[in-house]
Order: structure tokens, then C-alpha cells, then sequence
């Protein structure tokens, strides 16, 4: 609908400029009648409508040698040149713009000869489509900055989007690793005890053939565990894995490293190893913000139980004098998030009316 009422409008522009252009040669004595002046203006005004978004150039060139010698399809030629500075690159536009001043000048050179009205004639007509040329091409750069600024937050978007989506992979594969860590220690605890269940004196062969089975299919399932997160290690990542007890050793390195840390620490007793070792991570992600976007900042580390059962962690540090902030993509606490939701937990962060930055979490027990 929006885009027929810009027709219909640009084609009533037309008809009216045709309109001036007929009168002022009818009053000078020369011209067609007015029917033929007509009917040259209805195939000039169609053509507009229909080929002026697809074909402004050819449309142009064609209506240069018409609206020389019609005075009806001359106010045409205008809404067309606009439609080429509008719709194609700016030298296409131009040319045609001198092509037609050009061949104005000649046919009405010899017409009228050098007088007053030849001069007038061709300076006005010159100046209406120099004027709308430059507004077509204005629109124009106008809709290409736009289309750019458009992309550009796609792309802007989308890479965010990959990186959000890599970082909770990341994390996923982190957290399996761990697992393996774990349930490698708990099933060759099994095995251990299948095979000296099997070997019992006092065990019936009832016994000692289900212990046989408990036994292989523990090793079994080892050796299946240690295949499939072997694909997900990398390089030098066959260190310990941190656990609650490490944290008081990572607040010191950040000490050393010359940050101010506070640390109130109730202790590692009777904390389960994935909950401590999720609490140390997001210790660790919390430094590293911090020292990233408010260096020199103090900042203050609380571990404490809850009744729910659970642990609660909480960093917080006051935000960068000046806002200055260095950039990042937000991947780490986007990894915080999906470590903790994947426990049953929860995750809050953000400045505090007090003008601090804090990340505070909650871990539940296992059941």
C-alpha cells in the first residue's frame, strides 16, 4: 500500500510539472495540440509508474528525446532522473543529468536561438533536475548508511550469540572432565571391592560370579568413561582438579599479584566435591573480572553454609572510578550461569546501590 501512494504521488509530480511545462508552450504560440500533448503524457506517466524501480535508467533515455519535443512527458524526465540517483550509483546518474542538459541545449538552440527564453528555459530545467538528482543520491547514501549500521548490529549480534553458545559449551566440556575426575575414583572403588568380594573364601559361587560380573562391568564402563572424555582433553589438562579447600591459595595469588582481597572463609569440611569445586570457579571468575574491569579496586570474598542445605559464595568490589572498564564479551559469567543452573543452583549479578559490583551465587546440596 506504502509503496503505491509513493507512486501515485510521484506520478501527480509529474503530471503537474508536464502540466506547467504545456501551458508555458501553448502561451508561446508553439507546441502539439493538446491531445497529442495528452497522450504523450499518459505513456510517460505508465512508463514511470511501472519501470521506474526496475528500469530508471532505460526509462530515462527514453524519455530524453520525448520530453525534448512533448512538453507533457518533459515533467516526467525529472521524476525519472530521481528514480536513477535514487535506485543506481551515482556516476549512471549524473551522466544522464548532462546527456539531456546537453541535448536541451542543442534542439532548443536551434528552436529558439541564444534569447532571453532560450536562456531561461534550459537554466530552470537544469536546476530542477541537478536539485532532484541531489536529493536521490542523498536518500540514497542515507539508506546505505542504514543498511550498514543494520548489518553491522547483525553481525555484532550474531557473534555474540556464537560466543555465549562457545562459552557454555566450553564450560559443559569442563564440567565433564570433572566427572570423569570423580567417577573414575568412585568406580574403580567398585572394582576393588567386586574383586575381593570374588575372591572370598566364604562367598558361594553365586556370589563371587555376580562379584565377577559387579567387577567387569565396572572396568568396562572405565574404560568407556576414560574414551569419551578423553576426546574432550586437551593438551596439559591432566592436572587435579581445584576443589573449596584451593581457594584460600587463589585469593593469595591474587594478593600477590596486587590486588586487595578480603577473604571469609568458613572452611572445606563436609562441602561435596562438586559444590566446591563449582564455588572455586566461581571465585576464580570473579578475580579475573574484577582485576579486568576495576583495577585496584578492594575487593571482599565470603564462603558460608546456608540451612537449605547449600553454599553460598559472594564477590564484590567497587566499580572503577570513571566508569573506565576494559571490553569483554561476557563469556566467563555466561559459563558461571551455566555451571550453576546445570547443579540446580542460582547466579545474581550487578551493581549494587552502594556503587559496588557484585557476584553473588547459591549451590545446593546433591541428593
Amino acid at each position: 500500500m506504502r509503496r503505491w501512494l509513493v507512486e501515485l504521488t510521484l506520478a501527480a509530480v509529474a503530471v503537474a510539472l508536464g502540466v506547467f511545462f504545456t501551458v508555458n508552450s501553448l502561451g508561446e504560440g508553439d507546441g502539439w495540440p493538446v491531445r497529442a500533448e495528452a497522450v504523450a503524457g499518459a505513456i510517460a506517466v505508465a512508463g514511470l509508474i511501472l519501470f521506474r524501480r526496475s528500469r530508471p535508467a532505460a526509462l530515462t533515455l527514453a524519455l530524453i528525446p520525448f520530453g525534448i519535443f512533448f512538453a507533457m512527458p518533459m515533467g516526467a524526465l525529472p521524476i525519472a532522473l530521481f528514480s536513477v540517483a535514487l535506485h543506481r550509483r551515482g556516476p549512471i546518474a549524473i551522466a544522464l543529468a548532462a546527456l539531456h542538459a546537453v541535448a536541451l541545449a542543442v534542439v532548443y538552440g536551434f528552436a529558439l536561438g541564444l534569447t532571453r527564453v532560450f536562456y531561461e528555459s534550459v537554466t530552470f530545467i537544469v536546476l530542477l533536475n541537478v536539485s532532484l538528482v541531489a536529493i536521490g543520491m542523498l536518500i540514497r547514501s542515507h539508506r546505505q548508511l542504514v543498511a550498514s549500521w543494520a548489518e553491522r548490529a547483525r553481525q555484532a549480534e550474531e557473534g555474540q550469540r556464537l560466543r555465549v553458545e562457545q562459552a557454555r559449551l566450553a564450560e559443559r566440556e569442563r564440567i565433564a572432565r570433572e566427572m570423569h575426575d570423580v567417577l573414575a575414583h568412585r568406580i574403580s572403588l567398585l572394582a576393588v571391592h567386586a574383586g575381593a568380594l570374588e575372591v572370598r573364601r566364604d562367598a558361594s559361587p553365586e556370589e563371587q560370579k555376580a562379584a565377577g560380573t559387579i567387577r567387569q562391568s565396572a572396568h568396562d564402563a572405565l574404560e568407556d568413561l576414560r574414551t569419551v572424555i578423553g576426546m574432550l582433553r586437551t593438551p596439559g589438562e591432566d592436572r587435579p582438579q581445584p576443589t573449596l579447600g584451593d581457594v584460600p591459595a587463589l585469593v593469595e595469588q591474587s594478593r600477590e599479584a596486587g590486588a586487595e582481597v578480603g577473604l571469609i572463609f568458613d572452611g572445606a569440611d563436609g562441602v561435596p566435591e562438586q559444590v566446591g569445586r563449582s564455588a572455586y570457579r566461581i571465585v576464580q571468575e570473579a578475580l579475573t573480572n574484577a582485576r579486568k574491569h576495576a583495577p585496584g579496586a578492594p575487593i571482599e570474598v565470603t564462603i558460608s553454609r546456608t540451612a537449605d542445605p547449600g553454599l553460598t559464595v559472594e564477590v564484590g568490589n567497587a566499580l572503577a572510578a570513571g566508569g573506565s572498564r576494559l571490553p569483554g564479551a561476557g563469556a566467563g559469567l555466561t559459563g558461571l550461569r551455566e555451571r550453576v543452573h546445570l547443579i540446580g543452583g542460582r547466579l545474581e549479578h550487578g551493581p549494587t546501590p552502594g556503587g559496588e559490583f557484585q557476584l553473588k551465587a547459591w549451590l545446593p546440596w546433591p541428593t
